[in-house]
């Protein structure tokens, strides 16, 4: 994989992280953060579609990297909403 081929991944990555947020309602931080929350969104997406027996939906394919776009915002916004969970439940103890 090329170096430009994983700015393009990562920038995908970023933008499926910040739609995650926004449908939880929650903002974790600025754009290295949703890069991370995307990357671990899709993770999280994609385990629970296998799990489920559920297909890829548009699935981005990067010079032979496939990337589940949706499954990555859905997984995103799991995740967002898991984190905002637990952090209101630490204030409020």
């Amino acid at each position: 994989m090329s170096i430009g081929s994983f700015l393009v991944l990562l920038l995908i990555a970023a933008i499926c992280g910040a739609i995650g947020q926004s449908l939880a309602g929650y903002n974790l931080g600025g754009c290295l953060v949703s890069l991370v929350v995307g990357l671990i969104g899709a993770y999280m997406g994609t385990w629970l579609a296998a799990q489920l027996h559920l297909p890829l939906m548009l699935a981005v394919r990067i010079q032979g990297e496939l990337f589940p776009v949706i499954w990555a915002i859905i997984g995103s916004a799991i995740f967002t909403f898991i984190v905002a969970l637990l952090r209101n439940m630490v204030r409020r103890t």
